[in-house]
């Protein structure tokens, strides 16, 4: 009897790592306490791609205008991507994803480029990647919050430490106090966090690509008017060097790049996924340094350390998903106990159940 209850147990333990795995899996995420190798790079391509939009946009702006950049990169994407939905047709938004792609398209689509674009007529592309540097820690607050997950207090800590040194870099940059670039960035972020982590949700479900594409694609009914009068007001006489930077902000900022990113997201977890992007500003340095001769202080080689230890900390930290499982069953990847699973095989074994079957929740009286 005793060796029938060892191996039910043994095979109900089986059966729910099996039933465990299946369901991360299907929710595209990797188990809590794992690093999702493939979400982690596609999410660093995303970033390196994301790293050059400061300073590109810094090009394009004096001769094309704030709002023509800010927006107009969307109205080229959005083509980009009607074009991608019919080349590759597949499943379509319903019910609550689209609330979900209207605040993606806020933040991803109208908000940030639009803010950034505005404050890059005022501070510097090095200067504006700083503040940005808060994007991290903001993204994972709202992953938190809209997205179900929850960071351990190891995560919070590193993650706090990378914010630590973006923001100690920039006080000893000579930052100053807030202006109006500042107030813009700041707010651009805000935005920006919110429409990551709805698009990271959504892309559980469409897919990167999709999630972006629908996105553009909602937004441009909006942005394509606004963007066509700005356009008209300020005219279109722009040199080589401006076009390059709308090219660059519109194919690869604005649309590559997101396939990227949300693929990262939606596999790897909004929460540790998020924290790549400290390693954007640093990025965006060099960038700015290379193409537009801003300098670039010796600091930024300890900052770029520092910023990467935090992001190795808060890969290896561990993330429960608040999402309910069916039935009652443990989260994509949490780990069961040996002394449970035992006790469940044992009562099953005493009721008849089947082995490998899915076991009571209480032993049947």
């Amino acid at each position: 009897m005793h060796d029938n209850v060892t191996a039910a147990g043994r095979v109900t333990q089986a059966a729910e790592r099996r039933q465990s795995r299946g369901r991360a899996a299907s929710s595209g995420a990797a188990p809590s306490g794992a690093v999702d190798r493939g979400a982690v790079l596609a999410a660093a391509v995303g970033v390196l791609a994301f790293s050059f939009t400061f300073p590109a946009t810094r090009l394009a702006v004096p001769d094309l205008g704030g709002t023509v950049v800010g927006l107009g990169r969307a109205v080229i994407a959005a083509l980009l991507a009607a074009g991608y939905l019919l080349l590759f047709p597949g499943p379509r938004p319903r019910g609550g994803q689209w609330g979900r792609l209207a605040a993606t398209a806020g933040g991803v689509v109208v908000g940030f480029p639009l803010l950034t674009a505005l404050a890059l007529r005022h501070v510097t592309a090095a200067h504006g990647a700083v503040i940005v540097g808060l994007l991290p820690a903001a993204t994972a607050l709202a992953g938190a919050i809209r997205g179900g997950e929850r960071p351990s207090a190891r995560f919070w800590i590193a993650a706090a430490g990378g914010l630590a040194a973006v923001l100690a870099f920039a006080v000893i940059q000579g930052s100053g106090g807030p202006s109006g670039g500042d107030v813009l960035t700041l707010a651009a972020v805000v935005v920006c966090a919110v429409g990551y982590t709805e698009g990271g949700i959504l892309a559980r479900d469409l897919g990167g690509p999709r999630t972006i594409c629908w996105a553009l694609v909602l937004a441009a009914p909006v942005v394509a008017p606004v963007a066509t009068v700005a356009a008209l007001q300020h005219g279109l006489h722009a040199s080589a060097d401006a076009w390059l930077g709308l090219a660059y902000v519109s194919v690869i900022s604005m649309f590559v790049a997101f396939f990227a990113w949300y693929h990262g997201l939606a596999r790897g977890g909004i929460a540790r996924i998020s924290q790549l992007q400290l390693m954007q500003p640093l990025l965006t340095l060099i960038w700015a340094a290379a193409l537009l001769g801003e300098r670039i202080a010796p600091l930024t080689l300890v900052a770029a350390l520092a910023v990467l230890a935090c992001v190795a900390a808060t890969q290896r930290a561990r993330i429960a998903s608040g999402y309910p499982s069916p039935e009652g069953a443990p989260p994509p990847g949490a780990s069961i106990p040996p002394s449970a699973a035992g006790a469940a095989a044992a009562a099953g074994a005493g009721s008849g159940v089947a082995a490998g079957a899915a076991p009571a929740p209480f032993p049947p009286r």
